[in-house]
């Protein structure tokens, strides 16, 4: 069973370490989920990152602009079309 140190160091058992591919020097990540939080390899958490997002168009300045633009048009409708 794995103990935190005094630093909140934590040893990932060989069995998990093996399951999940982590070696010595890896970077992971702590995932929040519903059910509580995963650890998972940086590469692997950032593919799957980059999987979720590649059907993404839009870039932030082209959502900023819609949004500005639906603002306006907001605007003016409440101020009777102006």
């Amino acid at each position: 069973m794995p103990v935190v140190t005094k630093k909140y160091q934590v040893t990932i058992p060989k069995e998990v370490r093996e399951a999940l591919g982590i070696k010595a020097g890896d970077e992971v990540v702590f995932v929040r989920t519903r059910e509580g939080y995963v650890i998972k390899p940086l590469d692997e958490f950032l593919k799957e990152m980059a999987e979720l997002t590649a059907d993404i168009e839009e870039t932030v300045e082209e959502v900023r602009q819609g949004l500005a633009r639906g603002i306006e048009r907001s605007l003016s409708e409440l101020e009777g079309g102006k």
